[in-house]
């Protein structure tokens, strides 16, 4: 019991971090951080970023209780765009697989709904692989834009509204803050 409600382990639930304010992949990112604490088992798929080179790359890289795949190709505004497309769908058969398998107790899906604005990914697709996870297995869905199709059959959303930002008035990405 916690302040008197039960507290449930045993099911997972999906989240959603979206809209135009920082913070986004960093809650999902805490969230896996939490996750690990307890020893469960924890996968990323990155859809946008392409770099390597990030602190939750590097941090990966040395904890076994975590995979993560760097898929994109960064940025892309062009729907039209094969190789961004491919990467997408590429990113998106990796998610498939590792959201079938019930060793994963985490899935993050990070900035995956920008492959859904672009149309290279089906909304009615990723609903479906969400309702066949196993029932243990959480995912959370970070990006700007959420379908609306996808926050109405999700457990959780959150939406970062932005009030203030660096960038805005010219300042560069802080390594180990941004990156």
């Amino acid at each position: 019991m916690r302040n008197g409600k039960e507290v449930v382990t045993d099911h997972g639930i999906t989240i959603v971090y979206t809209g135009d304010g920082k913070g986004k992949t960093t809650a999902a990112l805490g969230l896996c951080f939490r996750a690990l604490g307890y020893g469960m088992k924890c996968a990323i798929v990155q859809f946008i970023k392409s770099n390597t080179s990030t602190g939750e790359y590097k941090f990966a890289e040395n904890t076994p209780l975590v995979e993560i795949h760097t898929m994109g190709d960064g940025f892309v505004y062009d729907p039209n765009d094969a190789d961004a497309k491919a990467a997408a769908v590429a990113a998106w058969n990796k998610a498939k697989a590792l959201i079938t398998d019930p060793k994963y107790d985490v899935i993050i899906l990070d900035e995956i709904t920008y492959a859904f604005k672009l149309n290279f990914l089906s909304v009615n697709e990723l609903i479906s692989v969400l309702s066949r996870r196993p029932a243990s297995m959480s995912v959370v869905i970070t990006g700007r834009n959420c379908p609306q199709e996808i926050m109405d059959v999700v457990d959780l959303v959150t939406e970062m509204k932005m009030q203030k930002h660096p960038f805005n008035v010219g300042k560069k990405a802080v390594r180990g803050i941004d990156f």
